[in-house]
C-alpha cells in the first residue's frame, strides 16, 4: 500500500549528509512494512535483523567497533551480501538502548552503508539523541492514504483542491461514505488490508483485537510493575470515558478510591509512547497555550478510531449509524489527526461550561479553535468563543460540504487530513 513515508525515505537515500535513520512510531502503524517495501523498490537487496531475541546479533553489535568488521560479521550471521549503496540494512525492534548506541558507529564515520533502525519506544528517543542519527516518526494511515489504498487518488485530489480553494467538493457524498468506512476500519495498515482483501467485519474485529492485545503487551514494558496494571486500567477505561457527556478523564471510573497521583506515571508513559493522546483543559487563551493548561483536567483518546469502534461495538453491539457513536469517532479522529500533524491538544471550557473541543496553536503562533459535530444539531460553544476571543481562523468540522460562513470555515470531516497544513 502506498504510504507518504516513502517520499521521505527516497530523499533520505539520496541525501549526501545521510545518517542512519531511526524510524519510530506506535505498534501496528507499518514501520517494518514501510521500510522493507522501500528497500525492495530502491535497493538491490535487504539485510534484515530482528534485534529482539538474537543473542548472537547482540554480541556482535556490542563487540565490533569497526564498521567493516561489523559488516563482515553481519554477512556471516545472515549469509547475505551487504554492499555499499546497494543494500539496505534494517535493524528491527530496537528496544535496547545499548544496541542503539552501538549502531551509532554507522553515523560516526563517513561510509556508504544505508541503515534504518526501527523502534516503537518513543520515550527512549531522547536517549538515542546525537549527531550520529536522523529521526522520523511514522503514524497510522491517514484518510488520504486510505483513499490511495482503495484506488481513489482522484477523490483525494478533489478533497485537497476543495480545501485549498474553500469551495464545495463535487463528490461530497462519496467522500463521506469512504470516510465512515475509514472511521470503522481505522488507519492501521493490517486492518486496512484486511478490509480491502475481505470486507469481513468479523475478521476486521479480530485484527483490531490482536492490535489491542499488542498494546497491552507494550504497556507491560516498564520498569515499575505497578504501572503495568494501572496503565492497562487507564487504556481500557477510555472507551467508557469518551461516552460521558463530560469527557474529562475521571479516576473514579478506575475504581473506588483511585487517585490522580497513583496513575499519573502510567498515563504519562501511555501518552509518551503514542498509545493514547492527551488533551488538556484551558479556561483562558494565552499567547502561549501551554502556559494556560490545567494539568489535572484532561481527556484521553485512542490513537486509532478502528480500535475504538471495535471496543464500542463489543460492549454495546452499536450500529454504525448510531448518532452517539459517530460523534465519539469524529472527536477521536480529530484528536489523532491534530497530534499527527504536530499540534499539542487543548480544549477550552469557560466558566459557563461552554466547551470548544479543540484549540491548537500553529507554528506561526496563531490560535485556532476547532469544533466537531455534536449529537445535537447545533452547538453554540464556538460562537460564544468567537465573541470573547479574537482569532484569524476558526474551524467547524461538519458532515456538510466545504463553506465559509460568519468567518467560520466549515470543514467536512473527511478533509481533516488537510489540517496538517494549517498556518
Amino acid at each position: 500500500m502506498e504510504r507518504k513515508i516513502t517520499a521521505f525515505l527516497e530523499k533520505w537515500k539520496d541525501d549526501i549528509l545521510r545518517k542512519p535513520l531511526i524510524l519510530y512510531g506506535g505498534r501496528g502503524v507499518g514501520k517494518t512494512y514501510s521500510a522493507i517495501d522501500f528497500g525492495k523498490k530502491c535497493y538491490q537487496n535487504i539485510a534484515y535483523f530482528d534485534t529482539s531475541n538474537d543473542r548472537t546479533l547482540r554480541e556482535i553489535l556490542l563487540t565490533e567497533k569497526s564498521i567493516e568488521r561489523l559488516v563482515e560479521q553481519l554477512k556471516r550471521l545472515n549469509n547475505i551480501e551487504i554492499n555499499k549503496k546497494e543494500t539496505l540494512l534494517i535493524f528491527d525492534q530496537v528496544q535496547d538502548i545499548e544496541l542503539a548506541k552501538a549502531l551509532k558507529v554507522f553515523g560516526k564515520f563517513k561510509n556508504d552503508y544505508h541503515v534504518i533502525l526501527i523502534t516503537s519506544r518513543k520515550e527512549d528517543i531522547p536517549l538515542y539523541k546525537g549527531e550520529e542519527f536522523q529521526y522520523k516518526m511514522l503514524h497510522r494511515m491517514d484518510f488520504e492514504e486510505f483513499l490511495w489504498a482503495n484506488h481513489q487518488h482522484d477523490l483525494a485530489d478533489f478533497i485537497r483542491a476543495s480545501y485549498e480553494n474553500k469551495k464545495s467538493c463535487p463528490f461530497h457524498k462519496v467522500a463521506m461514505e469512504y470516510y465512515h468506512h475509514y472511521l470503522m476500519i481505522g488507519g492501521l495498515p493490517q486492518a486496512v488490508k484486511c478490509y480491502i482483501d475481505s470486507a469481513d467485519p468479523y475478521q476486521l474485529s479480530m485484527v483490531h483485537q490482536q492490535i489491542i492485545d499488542i498494546h497491552h503487551k507494550e504497556i507491560a514494558v516498564t520498569s515499575f510493575l505497578i504501572d503495568i496494571s494501572r496503565g492497562i486500567e487507564v487504556f481500557d477505561s477510555i472507551v467508557y470515558q469518551l461516552q460521558k457527556e463530560n469527557k474529562k478523564f475521571q479516576y473514579g471510573l478506575l475504581g473506588n478510591g483511585s487517585r490522580s497521583k497513583e496513575y499519573e506515571n502510567a498515563i504519562e508513559k501511555l501518552n509518551a509512547n503514542y498509545l493514547v493522546h492527551r488533551s488538556y483543559k484551558i479556561k483562558e487563551v494565552k499567547k502561549i497555550l501551554s502556559t494556560a493548561k490545567e494539568k489535572d483536567s484532561f481527556k484521553l483518546y485512542y490513537t486509532d478510531t478502528g480500535l475504538l469502534y471495535t471496543l464500542l461495538h463489543q460492549l454495546y453491539q452499536y450500529n454504525f449509524t448510531n448518532r452517539s457513536i459517530l460523534t465519539i469517532l469524529y472527536e477521536n479522529d480529530t484528536a489523532t489527526t491534530l497530534v499527527e500533524a504536530g499540534y499539542s491538544l487543548y480544549y477550552y471550557q469557560s466558566k459557563g461550561k461552554a466547551e470548544v473541543d479543540f484549540v491548537v496553536q500553529t507554528r506561526a503562533g496563531a490560535i485556532v479553535p476547532i469544533e466537531v459535530p455534536k449529537m445535537s444539531a447545533k452547538s453554540k460553544s464556538l460562537s460564544l468563543f468567537l465573541k470573547t476571543h479574537t482569532v484569524k481562523q476558526a474551524i467547524r468540522v461538519t458532515e456538510k460540504n466545504f463553506m465559509v460562513k460568519n468567518n467560520v470555515f466549515y470543514l467536512p470531516a473527511y478533509a481533516l487530513f488537510c489540517l496538517k497544513e494549517l498556518n
